[in-house]
């Protein structure tokens, strides 16, 4: 059974994450934490805009937050974001340490601490420039996670999904369209199924 779904984005992921979004229902079984690269000196609207997109509670995450099934929680601006286990289930963590490979928030920062702090994990790679998100989806599988990346084909920016892809831990790689019919049955299979 898994416990969250962290999902890693950068160029062209607005558009991509409206897209697996939109086809997930209000009542999905786990919370979503959304690491997508935006200008770290300017106010971010992207969660305002992907509420308007999906059924799923979408907010900007908060320092501390308890992460609850079926709401979506982006990093700010200019913020790392990380998980942190509790007595009351995982909370959002928030740095404004250094960036990794120049970036910050980190895919790689959240897909590590998602790994050690509430396993095990789905992981979904999209679209993007650059190889933000490789390294954590090998902590990911480490941990017993799956991890998906977005088809090189269907993505608009192939950098992100074609390092993990090469990584040789990802378990699906998926058109775009796929991704979210892929989620629904991952959270709802048995160990069995799928």
């Amino acid at each position: 059974m898994f416990h969250l779904v962290a999902m890693a984005a950068s160029a062209g992921g607005l558009s991509a994450l409206a897209a697996v979004l939109e086809k997930l229902p209000r009542d999905f079984p786990l919370p979503i934490a959304v690491v997508q690269h935006v200008d770290p000196d300017h106010e971010s609207f992207l969660a305002g805009i992907l509420g308007r997109r999906t059924k799923l509670r979408v907010m900007q995450g908060e320092d501390g937050a308890r992460l609850d099934a079926g709401t979506v929680y982006v990093a700010p601006p200019g913020t790392h974001m990380e998980v942190e286990a509790a007595e009351d289930g995982a909370h959002i963590r928030l740095m404004r340490s250094e960036p990794v490979h120049f970036l910050r928030p980190s895919a790689d920062r959240l897909f590590v601490s998602a790994a050690a702090e509430c396993s095990p994990v789905l992981a979904v790679v999209l679209t993007g420039n650059g190889s933000d998100g490789a390294f954590g989806t090998q902590a990911i599988k480490a941990a017993g996670g799956t991890v998906i990346a977005q088809s090189e084909a269907s993505a608009q920016f192939v950098g992100m999904p074609h390092a993990a892809i090469a990584t040789g831990v990802v378990d699906y790689v998926l058109p775009l369209i796929e991704i979210a019919p892929a989620l629904l049955r991952l959270t709802a299979r048995s160990d069995d199924d799928f």
